[in-house]
């Protein structure tokens, strides 16, 4: 099945920021094709580890709040 990941991603980056904790890091349950392209991005620190989170980038902290404010609430306010 062909997809856009791009889509996928932003998607994933939006539940990074449901699970967020301790300022910048969230719970990597998430698809490992998705984690490492938002890697890729600059999005989320390097995934692969022991550890059961991740940090997100300032940029990637930002983007995640905005796609999850678009995507998952219902506020129509303009996001920063």
């Amino acid at each position: 099945m062909e997809y856009d990941k791009d889509k996928v991603d932003d998607m994933v980056l939006a539940l990074l920021y449901l699970t967020l904790h301790d300022d910048n890091r969230a719970w990597k349950g998430h698809d490992w094709d998705a984690l490492n392209r938002l890697h890729e991005k600059d999005m989320i620190g390097d995934p692969v580890g022991k550890a059961k989170s991740v940090w997100l980038t300032d940029e990637g902290l930002r983007r995640s709040r905005e796609l999850f404010m678009q995507h998952f609430t219902r506020e129509t306010r303009a996001t920063t």
